[in-house]
């Protein structure tokens, strides 16, 4: 039903395949619009329409590294890293 379609970017003007599947996931989702701009150009755009979190550091309350982390820790309150979240998740 759907066949590769070959558009051009309106960011970089390069072309790009909108593939049949990618237009059966559009019409799934009833998008009606095709994409105006290549893979690159949509995540470069995606990314830097991104807030950049502020990051703290804090000491793991498990094994004693600085860790960073999204929020803002607080004193009654264990702050873990990434390592030690993870094993504690997992058991």
């Amino acid at each position: 039903m759907y066949e590769d379609k070959t558009l051009v970017c309106k960011e970089c003007h390069k072309e790009f395949v909108f593939t049949a599947g990618e237009q059966q996931f559009y019409a799934e989702r009833g998008f009606e619009n095709e994409p105006q701009r290549c893979r690159e150009c949509r995540q470069k755009r995606k990314n830097e329409n991104k807030a950049q979190r502020e990051m703290f550091t804090a000491v793991c309350a498990s094994c004693g590294k600085e860790a960073r982390v999204p929020f803002q820790p607080r004193e009654d309150r264990p702050v873990y890293c990434s390592d030690c979240f993870a094993k504690m998740k997992q058991g």
